[in-house]
């Protein structure tokens, strides 16, 4: 169900490194992302592909990951994403991107939760040292990159309190809780 798609799709930061994706797995996750919608059907989204370790280790250097665990550098080695897309926006195409790459991105997400992946939409980059590592064309805007790999840790959804936080944290065994408002707290009357 769509529903079980949605909630098992987190927002996964630690992975089974060894667990490789193949280009074919990454190439069916774009095919999802091509079929979504696209405002006024432009379809200005390129994407680069790498499940290989010399162009995961450029990529994985300059990506911020987890703005709410200040003291978390990023996943440790041997739990790093075995594979990343990257969004591009083509300014050839159209200098605005609306939520185009969101719509790809989640579709992506989606995609990958069915195949038993997860991932995590990074928007946290530093684009100059990135494109200078991939030799991305200056007609190219990075909006974003998506990690993917074999998940290795828990995420737990839970409602937030009133006058709590929805800030994600871990608790002391690693398990990484999500908080959510409450559905009678975004339906307005």
């Amino acid at each position: 169900m769509l529903r079980d798609l949605i909630v098992g799709n987190r927002s996964y930061r630690r992975f089974n490194e060894e667990a490789r994706i193949d280009m074919e797995t990454l190439r069916e996750l774009v095919d999802l992302a091509r079929l979504s919608a696209s405002a006024a059907n432009l379809q200005p989204l390129k994407y680069m592909l790498s499940n290989s370790l010399k162009k995961n280790s450029l990529i994985f250097d300059c990506l911020g990951w987890a703005g709410y665990l200040k003291d978390w550098p990023g996943p440790q080695k041997g739990e790093r994403p075995s594979a990343y897309l990257i969004v591009l926006g083509d300014t050839s195409i159209t200098k605005s991107f609306g939520c185009d790459h969101g719509i790809a991105g989640q579709s992506i997400l989606l995609g990958a939760a069915e195949k038993g992946l997860g991932g995590c939409m990074i928007a946290s980059i530093k684009r100059n040292e990135l494109r200078e590592a991939l030799n991305i064309h200056k007609k190219f805007e990075i909006l974003l990159v998506i990690a993917l790999g074999v998940p290795v840790e828990e995420v737990r959804i839970e409602e937030v309190e009133p006058g709590g936080s929805i800030e994600y944290w871990r608790d002391d065994n690693g398990v990484h809780h999500v908080p959510k408002r409450k559905i009678e707290d975004i339906i307005l009357p």
